[in-house]
């Protein structure tokens, strides 16, 4: 009986899969001499067309709509680009000892990406939290991150991802900044059209993902970086991954507790505020690290899969608290009990049963006093007038 539980409790992404298969196909069979620069211009253009795509999707309107929930957001916005890069930087204690530069380089991208939409509000509905406010802090949050996190990733990691050189910054404004911009100015015009084919352009999304993804493994194998990870060095990397996940997912509950927010603010604050968005900073990753793009993206990806099994986890089970139910119940006793009466009160459109005095019109039968008629039958007493003939 447990079987059909367990892709709920631990679920495999799909996409995740599909990644895996490209580095495999990319580690088999890499773009080499002349198919080189075509896979890489390739990859440039994809990645322009993912932001150009991700401007018209994302409503800028109601990221800022949500600004009135202030609080809320400011702490989300911290655990995502103050807390983690904290976390980020204590990590670089490691190297070399346990981690290499390169895979640190991974990691501390990994913790200036910005925060997930889907999956935030997809956990904070499961546990019952404040999903208006997830969609809010997720698509503040990725907003921000479009320029915050180029920024953050050129100035923390140095030379690792180009530095502040001209060239760095001029990549990020012309295949990530102006695309996405572009994409914003456009949306009034095209926002319908991707609405209306909002599930093709999911698979032109992930296509183009998949994309880089090769481009950046296939360039890093035909360079050799690959040399530099071993299945010791991966393990401290996904244990130093769980503890970081481990902590934002604990300071995330109880310091917002302690800051006084709801229970359902709670859960939005947690789930917003822990995640990574693998599908900003894949294409991120591309344009920031060049050639070491492949080791930079191995942590965001790992990360990505151990945060949708354990916040899977976590979202059912508090989704099972008798906190969840108390305050379900607290919600509907602060409802109108006219509101909850109209229903009942709307229940006289019953009395059509009342309306059932039709068998009152089964009186007609009492009608028949049409026999009462028959007493005008006496009238036949005419006949008792001829004594006229009497006469």
């Amino acid at each position: 009986m447990r079987r059909p539980h367990l892709p709920a409790r631990f679920p495999v992404d799909p996409f995740i899969m599909g990644l895996l298969a490209t580095v495999g196909v990319a580690a088999l069979l890499p773009a080499r001499g002349a198919a080189a620069p075509v896979a890489q211009g390739a990859s440039t253009a994809a990645v322009a067309l993912l932001f150009f795509l991700y401007g018209a999707r994302l409503s800028t309107r109601e990221a800022l709509d949500g600004v009135r929930h202030w609080r809320l957001h400011l702490t989300v916005l911290a655990c995502t680009f103050v807390l983690f890069p904290l976390l980020g930087l204590a990590a670089h204690a490691l190297v070399p000892t346990l981690l290499t530069r390169p895979l640190y380089g991974g990691l501390l991208f990994l913790c200036l990406v910005p925060s997930t939409i889907q999956s935030s509000i997809a956990f904070t509905s499961i546990a019952r939290g404040n999903v208006p406010a997830a969609i809010c802090a997720g698509s503040f949050s990725s907003l921000i991150g479009i320029f915050l996190t180029p920024l953050l990733a050129a100035g923390l990691l140095g030379n690792s991802a180009g530095g502040f050189s001209l060239d760095s910054l001029l990549k990020i404004v012309l295949q990530l900044l102006l695309p996405f911009l572009l994409g914003q100015a456009l949306r009034p015009w095209v926002g319908g059209f991707l609405v209306r084919n909002k599930k093709v352009l999911g698979y032109v999304d992930r296509g183009s993902i998949l994309l880089v993804v090769y481009s950046a493994f296939g360039a890093g194998m035909v360079a050799g970086i690959w040399h530099q990870v071993s299945v010791p060095r991966l393990g401290v990397l996904m244990a130093v991954e769980a503890v970081i996940l481990a902590v934002m997912l604990l300071v995330t509950w109880y310091g917002a507790k302690r800051l006084g927010f709801s229970r359902e603010d709670r859960i939005a604050i947690q789930f917003a505020g822990s995640k990574k968005s693998l599908a900003a900073g894949l294409p991120m990753a591309s344009v920031l690290f060049g050639a070491q793009a492949s080791l930079a993206v191995l942590p965001l990806m790992l990360f990505h899969q151990m945060q949708l099994m354990v916040c899977a986890v976590l979202a059912r089970r508090r989704s099972q608290d008798p906190e969840a139910g108390e305050a379900a119940r607290a919600t509907e006793s602060t409802q109108p009990p006219q509101a909850v009466q109209p229903s009942p009160a709307a229940q006289p459109s019953q009395p059509t049963p009342a309306a059932q005095p039709i068998p009152a019109v089964q009186t007609a039968p009492a009608a028949q006093p049409t026999p009462a008629v028959q007493t005008a039958q006496p009238t036949q007493a005419a006949p008792t007038t001829q004594p006229t003939p009497a006469a």
